[in-house]
């Protein structure tokens, strides 16, 4: 979720939010044209990447997961007011998604907290709810096979988020370690739409996560970020590689962004009931959706 949020930064003080009272009493932007016909071009090309990745079976779920997920955000943006733009799609043909994901872009601060915490869990709800239901499907399409008729030293295998593993047990019972799943192209883009939701969920930072941490705990969701930015460190170092690149781009951010969120005007006011039970519920998907191994190569 792209973010444009700008602060004022007090010497030798937090980051803290220019006057609320002086901007509101601006005469409101008039509202930009949406770049429409950017956001059909690179949804186009998304569609022929992805195709290009796995098939057409792939490429409508896994498009149908990334747009929930962004026009979320959109949409929590547009009811509050917030000038936002509508998704932007990344075709990468080269990798074994067909695509980097999408973003929105954020063209003004937000000032309270409600709204930072639902635009923030919008996005993840939304894509998860598309993501559950394909899932399931994608896996009763799929078959368990001997792991040995399919994988060869060098090919990849992908770790299956508990979602995953509930919906393979339902279908096809208990399995062994002998045994592996040959996932159909709509399993596929389940799994990859919880890997995306896992990946945004992180609590750090300016992430989807890091906006729901925020919102919870105030300033020490800081150390909530410079925590999660050393677990996923470990993970990198010690569980598996395919967590390199996350752990590259978080460090990356920590140190250009730091790790404290930019303030809002009511951090020290708590959520209501109602939002902390989302909060939770945010938690519940980031479990069901995270697997400590995304991807391994299998040696022998």
């Amino acid at each position: 979720m792209g973010d444009s949020s700008s602060t004022l930064t007090d010497p030798g003080g937090p980051a803290k939010p220019p006057p609320l009272d002086s901007y509101f009493a601006e005469a409101p932007p008039p509202p930009r044209r949406q770049p429409w016909v950017r956001f059909f071009v690179l949804l186009f090309l998304t569609f022929l990447s992805t195709t290009y990745a796995h098939s057409i079976w792939y490429s409508i779920p896994v498009l149908a997961i990334l747009g929930a997920h962004e026009f979320g955000h959109y949409l929590a943006c547009r009811y509050y007011r917030i000038d936002a733009s509508v998704p932007y799609f990344l075709p990468m043909p080269w990798v074994i998604s067909g695509t980097l994901g999408a973003f929105i872009r954020i063209r003004q601060p937000i000032f309270r907290k409600r709204e930072l915490f639902d635009i923030g869990i919008a996005g993840p709800i939304a894509g998860f709810l598309v993501a559950v239901p394909l899932i399931f499907v994608g896996v009763y399409l799929s078959n368990v096979v001997p792991r040995a008729e399919v994988l060869v030293p060098g090919s990849f295998e992908f770790g299956d988020p508990l979602l995953v593993k509930f919906a393979i047990w339902l279908t096809f019972g208990p399995t062994s370690d002998a045994e592996i799943l040959s996932i159909h192209p709509i399993g596929f883009a389940g799994w990859f739409g919880l890997i995306i939701t896992s990946l945004n969920l992180f609590p750090f930072g300016q992430l989807d996560g890091g906006h729901i941490s925020y919102a919870v705990f105030g300033p020490r969701a800081m150390r909530v970020s410079q925590v999660t930015v050393a677990a996923l460190v470990l993970l990198a170092a010690f569980v598996s590689l395919s967590w390199i690149a996350w752990a590259g781009i978080m460090l990356v951010m920590y140190f250009f962004l730091g790790p404290k969120h930019p303030s809002v005007y009511d951090e020290d006011v708590p959520l209501d009931s109602g939002r902390m039970w989302l909060a939770v519920f945010a938690v519940v998907m980031f479990i069901l959706c995270f697997t400590p191994t995304p991807i391994s190569v299998t040696e022998r």
